[in-house]
């Protein structure tokens, strides 16, 4: 599939329910999908913006941010930006109400195929599937440390929360002397041809020996296991390289933006 081919099957096929598989609440406003989650987290996203003007998104924006504050559970809200919308003066809108982006990430996609290949593993790591809430726990301390973030149980809750709901979410690690080195999780969307490769993370001592492209390749083959035959991923900087080498293309990017209630 060409470059083009990725990205309109991106945009027909995610943006949609299908991105939000968790969600509690869904509520419409204009083109806008105001997204509510547990734990006091809103989620801004849309399949395009209808063709609106900086003057209309203005409004959007301020009448999403309404929303959430008149939740006094929402704590925190993010606005999902892809790179290829059409989207005049949402930058400067979003500024404006007290979001603030993040570091931007390339939208990686490509065949499931081409991923899943045997890829060797150091002496004495071992790969497999956890979901006991003490595998759960340890491989997500592994990643808010790996992440910088601070110590949380916030997402091993919702990772625990998810797989209670049996939508096919598979968690993987790679382990070393009974320590996670390196994680990640698979996410089949339901309805499409994709499934999401997500939360890749590698101790920075054993970066650049292979973890994470095994991590890839078991998920991948996971992924064709249940009828997938497309990959995505919102990539950093460090695993864009790592999936374009084994095929995947970048199609687009993709930036939060973040609001903190006060």
């Amino acid at each position: 599939m060409s470059t083009a081919e990725l990205l309109a099957a991106y945009d027909d096929q995610l943006r949609t329910d299908a991105e939000t598989p968790s969600a509690i609440e869904v509520a419409l406003l204009g083109p806008l999908r105001l997204v509510t989650f547990a734990n006091g987290r809103g989620f801004v996203t849309y399949r395009d913006l209808g063709g609106a003007d900086a003057g209309e998104i203005r409004r959007l924006v301020a009448e999403a941010l309404a929303h959430y504050r008149a939740d006094p559970e929402i704590t925190r809200v993010e606005w999902k930006t892809r790179g290829h919308d059409i989207a005049p003066g949402l930058h400067e809108a979003l500024l404006d109400h007290g979001f603030t982006p993040d570091e931007q990430e390339s939208i990686m996609i490509g065949s499931a195929e081409a991923l899943a290949v045997d890829i060797p593993l150091p002496a004495g790591a071992t790969l497999r599937q956890v979901s006991v809430e003490a595998d759960v726990r340890a491989m997500s301390a592994m990643q808010d440390e790996v992440f910088g973030d601070a110590p949380s149980d916030e997402m091993a809750n919702a990772l625990l929360r998810r797989l209670g709901f049996g939508d096919g979410m598979e968690l993987w690690v790679v382990e070393v002397e009974g320590e996670i080195v390196s994680a990640g999780r698979l996410e089949p969307v339901a309805g499409t041809s994709f499934a999401g490769i997500w939360g890749g993370a590698t101790r920075a001592e054993w970066r650049g020996r292979g973890l994470y492209r095994a991590l890839t390749a078991a998920r991948a083959q996971s992924a064709i296991s249940a009828g997938k035959s497309l990959i995505h991923s919102d990539s950093t900087e460090y695993s864009r390289p790592i999936l374009e080498r084994s095929g995947l293309q970048k199609v687009s990017t993709t930036t939060p933006y973040r609001w903190r209630r006060s």
